[in-house]
């Protein structure tokens, strides 16, 4: 990678860390605990079939035919968004 995209992107994790530890002071002066994430992608049925929806898009990222199935996609492509996204969120 070249050295000023390293130095940008290293300058972006900061701020993001920086930006996590305030969120949490904030909530720990108010005496609430912070929100916990909830999931990025859910199973619905739509005619025989089992659609997993991303819930923030509203897009089909793909479907099963069974109820068991659906479940286990879900798991994978939600495993699969929490590692690409370094599992901050």
């Amino acid at each position: 990678m070249h050295h000023s995209m390293q130095q940008r992107v290293d300058g972006l994790a900061a701020l993001r860390a920086r930006s996590l530890m305030a969120t949490a002071e904030f909530y720990e002066m108010i005496g609430r605990p912070a929100p916990t994430r909830g999931p990025l992608f859910q199973a619905v049925a739509k005619g025989k079939a089992w659609h997993i929806i991303e819930i923030a898009t509203g897009k089909t990222r793909g479907f099963c035919f069974s109820h068991r199935a659906a479940i286990r996609f879900a798991d994978a492509v939600e495993a699969g968004a929490t590692s690409k996204r370094g599992g901050l969120q």
